[in-house]
């Protein structure tokens, strides 16, 4: 978002001349792993646990009732539920420094519940948790004050800065570092899965994968994107036709935001390329340029490798 995304999640940054509030990260389950936008519970990635046959009731009484209608009591139940929590644990959450980043997980577990099931929707969000606080680290070891995560259901998470980067290597090296601690996470995840033979956890590792390769991509608003930024502009020139191409023959409201909001930045970035500050910004020495393109494309290889490796797609 990213993610996330990375995910991603969509905030942007401004042209470096500009203060900096948001590092965003990628897609929800907007972006599946086969391409398509959308899938449900038919998806090749569907967590095993929740694919169990529902018993015959002998009732055909739900027969003919529009799915978006389901879809919309289980949401109603899930938030009367969360409702019902918050009047009685509401006062002790008060309390709580960080109420909104705790609010915010909680409602994006919810939304992706009604996508995955409640067990998968909590690994995916701790997985985006993961990545974000790769952000966090990064950003906090280069003296900038950086928020913790705030969710947004379906579309990732953000961390919200103070201040922007000194530079775009500086820049490069907070986008990195979420992948990292996102794949990692992943990877981790994925190796319990395959030692346990848990098919849940080998899904659950994937679809982090797939969120972090995704957030790779070299396109603004994208971490990949803020690696670019230390690398070459042509970069953001080929993340732009990649995205182009995923919208145009996988489309999802997700990725046409993500073209959007990354188009716009992407604009600011040219608009400004003269001046003082930006010419500074990207004044970067031949041995930052080089560590930079060596950990972006060691983090990617190790997504897609593992990827690769985790993701089995459902037989038909």
């Amino acid at each position: 978002m990213p993610v996330g995304t990375g995910a991603s999640q969509f905030g942007i940054w401004p042209a470096p001349s500009e203060p900096s509030p948001l590092v965003v990260e990628g897609p929800g389950p907007g972006v599946a792993p086969t391409g398509r936008a959308g899938s449900g519970p038919s998806g090749p990635w569907w967590p095993e646990e929740d694919r169990a046959p529902v018993p015959h009731t002998g009732s055909n009484k739900q027969a003919g009732v529009p799915k978006h209608r389901n879809v919309l009591q289980r949401l109603l139940v899930k938030l009367a539920a969360a409702g019902a929590f918050l009047a009685k644990f509401g006062a002790l959450l008060l309390k709580v420094k960080y109420l909104g980043a705790v609010l915010s997980i909680g409602v994006s577990v919810v939304a992706y519940s009604l996508w995955f099931g409640w067990s998968f929707a909590a690994g995916f969000v701790a997985l985006i948790f993961v990545h974000e606080m790769g952000h966090v680290v990064e950003l906090r070891r280069q003296g900038v004050k950086a928020s913790l995560p705030m969710f947004i259901p379906f579309l990732g998470a953000f961390v919200n800065m103070k201040q922007a980067p000194r530079s775009a290597f500086h820049e490069a090296l907070s986008g990195l570092a979420g992948p990292y601690f996102g794949t990692a996470a992943s990877v981790a995840v994925a190796f319990w899965g395959h030692e346990t033979g848990s098919q849940f956890l080998l899904q659950l590792g994937a679809m982090g994968l797939f969120i972090n390769l995704f957030n790779l991509l070299p396109m603004l608003p994208l971490d990949g994107g803020r690696a670019a930024a230390a690398l070459h502009p042509a970069l953001w020139l080929l993340g732009l036709v990649g995205l182009l191409a995923m919208v145009f023959f996988a489309f999802s409201p997700v990725l046409l935001l993500i073209l959007v909001l990354g188009s716009v930045e992407l604009w600011q970035r040219w608009t400004n390329r003269q001046s003082r500050q930006a010419q500074f910004y990207y004044a970067l020495t031949a041995a930052q340029r080089a560590s930079i393109g060596v950990l972006y494309v060691l983090v990617m290889a190790v997504a897609a490798v593992g990827f690769d490796f985790t993701y089995v797609g459902r037989q038909l």
